[in-house]
């Protein structure tokens, strides 16, 4: 099969439900590793290339995001929608799962008393901040976990979340002045090529702070800086939608480089770099026939990713001592049921107003 990524936009009929359950559970099983012991190090995978499944994980979801949110923004033109839309997707879930963490999870392992608890500053900052989003998230909780191998880190997940939101924002302020900048130099400018050189740029400048931390802005280094290049790249791989090739001529090949570059840690990270973009968008829309039938059974991957962690460190604080495989094995059943109620009560149900603004955005 030799098609361009843009044919198969048009049917929702794809696997990404199935790729984003895999790296969430990815994301639980790379941190049950490192919640049973304080440390990652020993996790398999990191061991053998020097990076985590949870860190592959998070890149699946950035890369995809930013294709699947673009084409959202790009195909509705119509940016108050868009912006419900995102809100719709992200904050209902959030929001019953920070209260789990707070008023179930917190109120139950705290160490203060329930009245200490409940009126400590803390309880309330983790509350607002991990609600909002917009500054940053906030880790723990007063007197929770805090005997635990990764002490006092109530849902360490969430870190993520902020960067995913500011993506959204950043999407629709470059889409704005990527618009405005081609009205200015009236035609003389491709759209495209800005659209390509954002992630190009970005994504080379951190292969290259990698290998030479001479860059004297520690930015470029960070994991913001890399999650905003991925979730750009997934833009990006939209934008030239028409022209990018899912062909399984292209796909074994980078498959067998992939994994023959696993020899060396420094040569992998950038093989990775350079072609996990392709590796998800053909395993999203290529492989057909039974595999498309986890479509009917629902999108837990968001309810996984926000969930695993407390539920996680619960099970470490029930069984002390509890190994990897236990941890995984338990949390996960745990993390599932959790995760299904929340689709089906909550994220599912929150969808249903996708194009029901409440608030009339236009002048009228």
């Amino acid at each position: 099969m030799r098609k361009s990524l843009a044919c198969f936009l048009e049917s929702r009929d794809n696997n990404f439900n199935l790729v984003r359950f895999i790296a969430a559970f990815g994301v639980l099983l790379s941190h049950s590793y490192a919640l049973s012991i304080g440390n990652n190090a020993t996790e398999p995978f990191k061991q053998l290339v020097n990076m985590s499944f949870g860190h592959i994980a998070v890149d699946i979801f950035f890369i995809s995001s930013g294709f699947l949110i673009a084409n959202s923004l790009f195909v509705k033109k119509d940016l108050a929608n868009f912006l419900w839309a995102r809100f719709l997707r992200i904050y209902p879930g959030l929001f019953i799962a920070v209260i789990f963490c707070v008023f179930i999870v917190g109120a139950f392992f705290t160490s203060y008393s329930l009245i200490q608890y409940l009126t400590d500053a803390q309880t309330y900052i983790f509350l607002i901040k991990n609600t909002v989003l917009f500054f940053g998230e906030e880790a723990s909780l007063p007197g929770v976990f805090e005997s635990l191998p990764w002490s006092g880190v109530v849902n360490g997940s969430l870190w993520t979340l902020p960067f995913e939101v500011k993506a959204y924002c950043l999407l629709v302020f470059f889409s704005i002045a990527i618009n405005r900048l081609l009205i200015w130099s009236n035609g003389a400018l491709n759209e495209r090529l800005i659209y390509l050189l954002i992630p190009l740029l970005g994504m080379l400048i951190y292969i290259t702070n990698h290998f030479f931390t001479f860059l004297p802005i520690s930015y470029f280094a960070s994991e913001d800086f890399r999650l905003y290049s991925l979730f750009f790249i997934g833009t990006a791989c939209y934008i030239f939608k028409d022209y990018l090739i899912l062909s399984e001529r292209i796909f074994y090949p980078i498959l067998f480089t992939l994994l023959a570059s696993s020899i060396n840690t420094e040569l992998f990270f950038v093989v990775y770099n350079v072609t996990i973009f392709y590796v998800i968008f053909y395993i999203a829309y290529i492989p057909k026939g039974w595999i498309r039938g986890f479509n009917k059974y629902g999108d837990y991957s968001y309810g996984i990713y926000i969930y695993a962690w407390p539920v996680q460190q619960s099970v470490i604080a029930f069984i002390p001592g509890v190994n990897v495989l236990e941890l995984c094995v338990y949390s996960f059943i745990g993390t599932m049921f959790i995760s299904y109620l929340s689709w089906h009560l909550v994220e599912k149900k929150a969808l249903k107003f996708k194009g029901k603004i409440p608030f009339n955005f236009k002048k009228s």
